[in-house]
């Protein structure tokens, strides 16, 4: 029971969460203990909300997931937790997630009610229209950025906003195209959203993304406002590292032929992991040591 309670709260998609620290890093800010510490606790609060979104979602998929060939092991569809247990359990993690937020900043709590109550919209129908689920999916994510920038009142720059659009899109359409390729395979409809596309659609999408993306951040290292507000004009030097690891995985989809959604992919591939890890390095390395000759 607990393992299956585990699996249904996924903390494993807590990962996510993570983007709450990104309004710090990229302020320079990240060896702040003390906002370090109000972002812990913002992402304790954020991931007990997301949680219960998780469980609303399961809760309504039951049907659709036992016809998916790895969701139908979900605890809610296989029948390892009752639909009871689940709803006691949503709202123990509604309660303490909202009841954290609200200790934490009032504005902070409005970020993440807006976050639960459009991922609800989601769960209820709202991930049945074709495009807007996508941009729901994405629109997530600005929202954990918000709210990062909101716990410490970390300025968000534009850029950061527009970059973390563009990788959340890139993620949700890699997303629906694992959806589709399991329809192909399968021969059955495991989401009614995937009417609306199909393969090549979805190809054409990720492939637009992709160079929007890497253009976008050659302009946020290069952008005037950028290297006067970080004190270097070295940020470009990372951008080896964006474009390897979108390289990467378009290899990964389209040459090995290996279906999976972006956040999979990211779990599995050593490359891509090495690849975002020597993206951190440098870019913390060139931010944080600036002021070393090395840097200069």
């Amino acid at each position: 029971m607990v393992k299956a309670i585990i699996q249904l709260i996924r903390p494993k998609d807590w990962a996510k969460n993570s983007f709450l620290f990104l309004p710090l890093f990229f302020a320079g800010e990240l060896l702040q203990v003390d906002k370090i510490i109000a972002l812990v606790w913002g992402f304790i609060s954020f991931s007990c909300v997301a949680s219960s979104i998780y469980i609303i979602n399961d809760y309504r998929d039951i049907e659709d997931d036992r016809k998916h060939p790895v969701k139908k092991f979900r605890p809610l569809a296989s029948g390892t937790v009752s639909r009871t247990t689940a709803i006691i359990l949503l709202f123990i993690l509604l309660v303490a997630g909202l009841g954290t937020a609200w200790l934490i900043r009032d504005k902070f709590l409005f970020v993440l009610g807006i976050y639960f109550l459009l991922n609800l919209g989601y769960s209820f129908g709202l991930k049945t229209i074709p495009v807007l689920d996508i941009l729901i999916l994405a629109s997530g994510f600005i929202l954990r950025i918000k709210a990062g920038s909101v716990i410490n009142f970390t300025p968000l720059s534009e850029w950061i906003v527009i970059m973390v659009f563009l990788l959340a899109l890139f993620m949700a359409i890699g997303k629906r195209r694992d959806d589709v390729l399991l329809k192909i395979s399968s021969g059955t409809e495991m989401r009614k959203s995937v009417k609306g596309y199909n393969l090549e659609y979805l190809n054409v999408l990720l492939a637009l993304v992709c160079a929007v993306i890497i253009v976008a951040y050659f302009m946020y290292t290069m952008a005037p406002a950028t290297i006067e507000r970080l004190g270097t004009h070295r940020l470009y030097y990372t951008c080896l590292f964006v474009i390897a690891g979108i390289m990467r995985y378009l290899q990964i989809i389209f040459v090995q032929a290996d279906a999976g959604s972006p956040t999979k992919i990211l779990y599995k591939d050593l490359f891509i992991k090495i690849t975002l890890l020597l993206w951190m390095a440098s870019f913390a390395g060139i931010l944080y040591l600036k002021d070393i000759t090395l840097f200069e």
